[in-house]
């Protein structure tokens, strides 16, 4: 039995820049992020907000962003990918979420 589990639940602010881009393969990629406050006593005078890289390539969740404003609050879900590739005379890798589902929760205040 697999009890491997790769889940990402996150309900924070949407991030001033979604930018789509058609990839060779002709798959659109949607990227984006999530402005995440973090708890008052996690914040001791040091960064008050996780800001984390999301992409998609779902259809329906890119349409869903590009009719978002900055600072809506949403709620996405969906899995941790990690990303490598050639930068300079190097490997360079990213970690992300791939979302497969996104929701408006509130409209930003």
């Amino acid at each position: 039995m697999n009890q491997h589990v790769n889940e990402v639940r996150l309900v924070g602010r949407l991030g001033s820049n979604v930018d789509a881009r058609e990839l060779p393969s002709g798959t659109v990629l949607t990227n984006f992020s999530i402005i995440i406050d973090r708890p008052a006593r996690e914040v001791h005078g040091r960064t008050k907000v996780d800001t984390i890289a999301c992409q998609t390539t779902r259809a329906t969740v890119a349409g869903r962003l590009q009719r978002l404003e900055h600072g809506q609050v949403i709620e996405i879900s969906g899995v941790l990918r990690r990303r490598f590739w050639k930068a300079g005379g190097g490997l360079a890798s990213a970690t992300e979420v791939d979302v497969r589902q996104l929701l408006l929760v509130r409209e930003a205040s």
